[in-house]
This record gives C-alpha cells, structure tokens and sequence, in this order.
C-alpha cells in the first residue's frame, strides 16, 4: 500500500509485507509497551500510534500532530526496544504526522475517524457552519453548492470537511468523493504539467461526485493553477457535483486571487467560523480529559485551562498536552495549580505571525533578522533558523513548504531537519530548552498579566 500523510509523508509498505502483518506487528508491541509503562501514559502517548510501513529495518509510525514531537522524543527508544523483542528484525522507528485525512485515487480515502459530525463540539460561533456541512453531506448539491467556510485556522473548518467525507462514506458510498487541499492541488497539478499527465488529472478531479478544498487561499499567486481549478470549478459545477471550500478569509479578501474564481466562490453560501466561547472551550478539554483517561485534581482546572486559551480548539488541544506531559513527568495532577505554572495567563491570544517569531528568535540570540533567514552557516545564526523554524512549526497551521518559503526558500527537507535538530536537543541542551521555553511563552503571551 502506498500512504501519504499530510506533512511528513508515510513510506510505502515494501511488497513482501503485507498490511496484515503489519497491523499484527504493532499490536504486539503495543501489548508489550502497555506492560512497560503506566496506564495513563500508554492511553496517552502510545496508544493512538499507528503503523504506516516498513523499510529496510525501520518501522514508521504516524502520530497525531498534538502528540508527535513528545513522542518521538520520549518514546521511541522504549519503542524501538519493543520492536527488537519481537523479532522481526526491525530495530528502529521513525515518526511521520498524521494528517486529518489523505486521498489517493480510490473513490473511499483513508479518513479520520475523529472527524465526524458527532465529536465536532457546537458553539454559537460555528453552529451555523456545522448545520451547512450536515445539510451537504445528507444531500449533496442540493442544499448549498458551493459552501464556503472560512475563518482563522484552529477553529475547525478541516474537520468539518472531514466529517462531510467521513459521512459521506458511510451513508453513500456509491458517491465518488474526493478531499484536498489547495497546496496538494498545486502540487498534483504541477507534477501531471511536467510529467505529461494533465489529462489524468483532469479525470482524477472533475470525474467525481464531491470535491472538497481545505485552504484555498494558498491558489493566490498561482496563475496556472487558479486557471485549472477556475475550470475544474466549472465542469464540476455545471454537472452538478458538489463543491465544499474553506479559507481563513472570505471570497472578496482572497485580493490577489482572479476576481472569475472569487465570485464563483460566493455563488453559494459562505459562513464564518468564529472562535469558541468559554462553554465550548470547557466542553472540548472535557472530552480530551475523558478520552485520556486522566483524573481531574479539582473542579476549576479545567475552567482556569479555558480561560487561559481563548484563541481556537487546536491552541486549546496544545495546552492540554502539554499540561498532560508536565503531570506525567512531575507525577502531579492535573490541578490549576499545575495549569498555572505550565500555561501562562494573558490578555489575548492573537495568531502568531512568523514575523514576530523570527523577530523575537533574532534578538534572543543577538542576530538580525536577514541573518536569521540568511544563507549563513555560521553556527549562531544556523542554531538560530532552526530554533525559528521550529517554533513556527509549533505555534503556527503552516505546512513544511510554506515555513521553507519563510526562511530563504529552503526546502521541505531542510525544513524538516531543523525540526528533528531542535526535538532531538531539548532533552540534552538545558539552555536550549530554556530559550526555546522562553520564546514560546514571549511570543505566545506577548503580554503577561501577573499571577
């Protein structure tokens, strides 16, 4: 089977392994690391590993994102262990991400089961939104065609596509459905241009029942690409397929988009997706907390947790995981005493902006920021791009190639060695943990309240 994941990538399973013997791999050593660890640890980190393939002697396993980096740096030694008891001749693991969803050519992608309409959390700032995509998934192209959500990232507009498709799936599989997003689109579409095969990606996209769209904002700039989709749009919608979209603006702000595709945009209906309120916020950490299987030390922890993070869910799903990781590693509970140490308070929690991280890393380790993004190998200033890069990775819904595009025009390998650079330092450099620990409390509070 060949899988792809979202940011990472996933390597293919070599055709002597077969997916069965994979999925029996893995739930034996997850048998074996259940015995080796605490419960609520395993529940925690290990239990939602998944295994994706084998290659040479290393087996790859997909992480959610809230989890992947802690893992990997914790775990994957006492995975490894368990591998090698198993005698499978594996002694190795790598950690890919797993995205919300992936597609391939068949007609049923490989979904997200989390990402249905049941565990999507209501609020008055997304009801609506929620109610739109439920119509258009119980009838496709009759209710609203095209339906357009937009709204800051973190707030739930992929899952909401997901659930679309996940629905989809199980009550209409006759229907050919198919998710993506503008960058993939992007890049599908330049490979087909430079390999000859643009007729294949025209049938791949416009001989379907459902297209769904994640980020469309990432079209801008792209003329050939919004020309392609400008008529993918059009076949699409003149046969009476239905078409989903999400931004993080709506259709007249994309400025720098043709103005033919943003009014195609709007032909349909467009609904916002607002940030959670503080009874949505509580709802969201009380089924995290649940699902984890971690007892609450007090009543107002999670309340304190809400009010600190207002921002989205996905900032709000960080901060629980990281207040789980200190409890786990402290052997304390998870109380507001703990939340208070761990998750600062602040006034308003504003989307991060690369500029500030990059302003922010420069003058911490007494550089400018054109060196920061500079070609210098130099060891401050390359230290330096990597502790930005990761930190942009971490506060930021950029994918690896647009942080590439940040810093110099490097490429998603660059990019992702300085992820594994940092990752691999912050258990052994003291000091750098302390900067990057720092830094992400600077940037992600700029303004402190005292305590």
């Amino acid at each position: 089977m060949a899988l792809q994941a979202r940011r990472y990538g996933r390597p293919p399973v070599p055709e002597n392994s077969s997916s069965h013997d994979l999925d029996a791999l893995w739930r034996q050593t997850q048998e074996r690391l259940r015995g080796s660890v605490p419960e609520s640890t395993y529940r925690l980190w290990l239990e939602p590993l998944e295994a994706a393939g084998v290659e040479g002697g290393t087996l790859f396993l997909t992480a959610p994102e809230g989890i992947r980096a802690w893992t990997e740096r914790r775990y994957s030694s006492l995975i490894a262990e368990a591998l090698r008891d198993s005698n499978a001749g594996l002694e190795r693991v790598s950690f890919a991400e797993a995205g919300p969803i992936t597609g391939g050519p068949e007609n049923d992608p490989k979904l997200n089961p989390n990402y249905t309409f049941e565990r999507f959390v209501i609020g008055p700032g997304n009801r609506l939104a929620h109610g739109a995509a439920l119509a258009v998934a119980e009838a496709p192209s009759e209710a609203y065609n095209p339906l357009f959500l937009h709204g800051p990232p973190g707030l739930g507009k992929t899952h909401l596509l997901a659930a679309i498709a996940n629905y989809l799936r199980d009550n209409a599989p006759g229907l050919s459905v198919r998710y993506t997003t503008a960058e993939s689109f992007t890049n599908e579409f330049v490979t087909a241009l430079k390999s000859s095969g643009n007729e294949a990606f025209k049938a791949r996209y416009r001989d379907i029942d459902v297209l769904l769209i994640d980020d469309v904002q990432f079209l801008q700039g792209k003329p050939a690409t919004e020309e392609e989709f400008f008529h993918t749009f059009n076949a699409l919608y003149e046969s009476g397929s239905q078409l989903v979209l999400s931004a993080d603006r709506i259709p007249s702000e994309l400025s720098t988009l043709a103005s033919r595709l943003r009014d195609r945009f709007e032909w349909g209906l467009t609904v916002a997706v607002e940030p959670p309120n503080l009874a949505t916020r509580l709802t969201v950490l009380r089924r995290l907390v649940e699902e984890a299987g971690v007892e609450i030390a007090d009543s107002e922890a999670l309340t304190e947790l809400a009010n600190r993070i207002d921002a989205n869910v996905r900032l709000l799903h960080g901060a629980l995981t990281r207040v789980l990781a200190h409890a786990s590693l402290m052997a304390r509970p998870l109380s507001s005493e703990l939340i208070a140490e761990v998750i600062p308070r602040h006034r308003s929690a504003q989307p991060t902006s690369v500029e500030e991280i990059q302003q922010r890393v420069a003058e911490r380790f007494g550089i400018s920021r054109a060196e920061l993004v500079g070609s210098s190998r130099a060891a401050t200033p390359l230290r330096a791009r990597q502790v930005a890069i990761f930190l942009t990775r971490d506060l930021t819904d950029l994918s690896l190639p647009q942080i590439g595009r940040l810093y110099g025009g490097r490429d998603h390998s660059t990019v992702l060695n300085s992820l594994r650079r940092v990752e691999a330092s912050l258990d052994e450099d003291a000091e750098l943990a302390e900067k990057v620990r720092e830094l992400r409390g600077a940037i992600h509070n700029p303004v402190a309240e005292e305590r």
